[in-house]
């Protein structure tokens, strides 16, 4: 009798750590183009000191970013990253550990690098931004066909073309994307001044990709009035003051998204709803080149495929900086958010397997 009460006690703790550690809800975060090189070195000198990069403001910089070692460097860019998200999750991508995260599409741009992101499959067919509708099922629609998930998918994008990668015409729920209004029919009062701030807000890429901003409000409004269970999260403008060559303004642009970041996850984990039941998932779309190139990705600039993202999820164990040696793909995200989500992402199409190191 008394084994039979200690093992009855032994499974009902089981399953209450079961039921804690059970993940309900899931955010997934893109910033444009970010460097494995400044997540895990922090400011790269070689680019900080040459004036055609550094918009001639080399002392704002170091004052802001600069540290005597990279890893000091890394928390001034990145802190919430480097001090949150380092103890309670996993971050995949230093290449000075041989811990590499590369795209499997060879194109090295962004339409085929979320497409791979997201569907779980490298399509090599989708070779440039300008492709049309993606005919690939993504994981994000497929979530929305679960009964648990449906109309509980929200995605919010800086740029514009999002509504192809996803093809929004099939994906049955709304994509905001750049300069899309936010709240449907009818939206808050937060929300009708968001769409009126958008309409007249500076335009500095035209009407392909709005400020990060906007795209950051209208998804946090719509987290805390709507709620859903997944959300998405798609920001820009790291990319573009790369590609633009401003330095200061790329580094300012990640400062800024690791703030954003931790606003989200504060509010997060101030909600019942959401606290200790929500995955967080960090990444990018593609890699950059290296010192005066940069400025560039795609198929001809060496290193542009190299890339990282971070996890942190309840019932995962916390590895911080993770120093195993592994090679993972982009494609493999898919697969391995669905399986946080206690799912298995099936298409049509092959899907990638999911990453066992972080069970490990």
């Amino acid at each position: 009798m008394k084994n039979r009460l200690i093992l009855l006690f032994l499974l009902l703790l089981h399953d209450s750590v079961n039921a804690q550690n059970r993940i309900e809800n899931l955010i997934i975060i893109t910033t444009d183009g970010l460097r494995w090189q400044e997540i895990f070195n922090g400011v790269d000198t070689v680019i900080a000191n040459n004036e055609r990069f550094n918009e001639k403001d080399s002392s704002y910089i170091y004052r802001n970013y600069g540290a005597s070692n990279p890893f000091e460097s890394r928390k001034k860019i990145f802190p919430f990253l480097w001090s949150t998200f380092l103890k309670e999750g996993q971050l995949y991508g230093n290449r000075a550990y041989h811990t590499n995260v590369n795209t499997a599409n060879p194109y090295r741009t962004s339409y085929p690098g979320y497409s791979e992101l997201l569907t779980g499959y490298t399509d090599l067919t989708i070779n440039s931004n300008s492709f049309p509708n993606n005919p690939n099922a993504n994981f994000l629609g497929f979530l929305h066909k679960q009964p648990q998930f449906k109309n509980q998918v929200a995605v919010f994008c800086a740029w514009e073309t999002f509504n192809r990668i996803l093809n929004e015409p099939n994906i049955g729920f709304p994509v905001i994307a750049a300069f899309d209004k936010t709240g449907g029919a009818h939206p808050t009062e937060k929300e009708i001044l968001f769409n009126s701030m958008l309409t007249s807000s500076y335009k500095p890429w035209n009407y392909g990709e709005c400020l990060d901003v906007f795209t950051h409000h209208a998804a946090l409004e719509h987290l805390k009035t709507k709620q859903p269970r997944v959300l998405y999260i798609a920001y820009g403008e790291t990319d573009e003051w790369a590609h633009s060559g401003k330095y200061k303004s790329y580094l300012n642009a990640a400062k800024q998204v690791d703030e954003w970041i931790e606003e989200i996850w504060t509010y997060v984990q101030s909600q019942p709803k959401y606290k200790n039941k929500t995955a967080l998932i960090l990444t990018t779309d593609h890699g950059r080149g290296e010192t005066w190139r940069w400025t560039e990705h795609d198929s001809s600039v060496p290193a542009s495929d190299q890339t990282w993202f971070g996890i942190m999820a309840p019932g995962i164990k916390a590895k911080g900086e993770v120093k195993t040696t592994i090679q993972l793909y982009q494609q493999q995200l898919a697969q391995t958010m669905a399986a946080l989500l206690g799912l298995k992402f099936k298409a049509e199409h092959p899907v990638a397997e999911a990453v066992e190191e972080i069970n490990k």
